[in-house]
């Protein structure tokens, strides 16, 4: 499984790691990604996803179905 939020489509980034004499080396940046399930109340069923922590304060703002709907708009959720 990859490293990629479901939601917001965040993934691995890579930059420098640059030390005192300003050598630089290449690193990778890592999403926060938990794997969380989610309650749906109009369906009363569990969803399964992997998410950035920021969207999980999506979700708990708007709601779950709001956020998903959100994110097919802009053409970064991803089902499992």
């Amino acid at each position: 499984m990859s490293r990629v939020c479901q939601l917001t489509g965040k993934k691995v980034m890579v930059g420098n790691n640059v030390s005192h004499s300003k050598r630089r080396t290449k690193r990778t940046f890592y999403p926060n990604l938990q794997k969380k399930r989610f309650y749906d109340a109009e369906d009363g069923t569990y969803m399964t996803l992997r998410v950035s922590t920021s969207a999980m304060r999506t979700i708990s703002k708007i709601g779950l179905k709001a956020a998903i709907a959100q994110a097919k708009a802009k053409g970064t959720f991803v089902e499992s």
